[in-house]
């Protein structure tokens, strides 16, 4: 994935990336939204399988399934941004999680911000809506 993408001001959304992702992945996944229990923030969108979900349980730390690598992904393993579960919470239908979580780090999102340091979550940009293309950092999270 590029840095503009990731990091810049330009608009250029993929609409095929759940298909591709998703359809690629080599486990059957939900989708979880991990918010911050405190600030009610959203920070991360990802997925889990089973396996995440039991040892999100299990660690007391919110845990995804990386459709990309097709593997566990305990959220703040390698960068020390773990994210504390206090809550799971599943939807009416019973095909997306809640995770209520404490961040227990510097921040969620592994892009970085002006000051070096991880950006608190990854909506951290958000769409004009007179034009429908133009990005705008969140004051405060550039």
């Amino acid at each position: 994935m590029s840095k503009e993408i990731e990091e810049g001001l330009t608009f250029d959304f993929d609409f095929t990336k759940l298909r591709k992702a998703v359809a690629q992945c080599q486990s059957d996944v939900v989708p979880v939204v991990a918010q911050d229990a405190d600030t009610k923030e959203v920070l991360i969108v990802a997925y889990a399988n089973a396996l995440a979900l039991e040892t999100a349980l299990k660690e007391g730390m919110a845990t995804f399934w990386s459709t990309s690598r097709n593997e566990l992904w305990i959220k703040g393993k390698t960068s020390g941004d773990y994210l504390k579960l206090v809550e799971v919470r599943v939807n009416c239908e019973q095909n997306s999680l809640l995770y209520l979580v404490r961040p227990a780090g510097k921040g969620a999102c592994h892009t970085k911000g002006q000051n070096g340091l991880p950006r608190r979550g990854c909506y951290y940009r958000s769409l004009d809506l007179t034009d429908g293309k133009t990005l705008r950092f969140v004051p405060g999270m550039e």
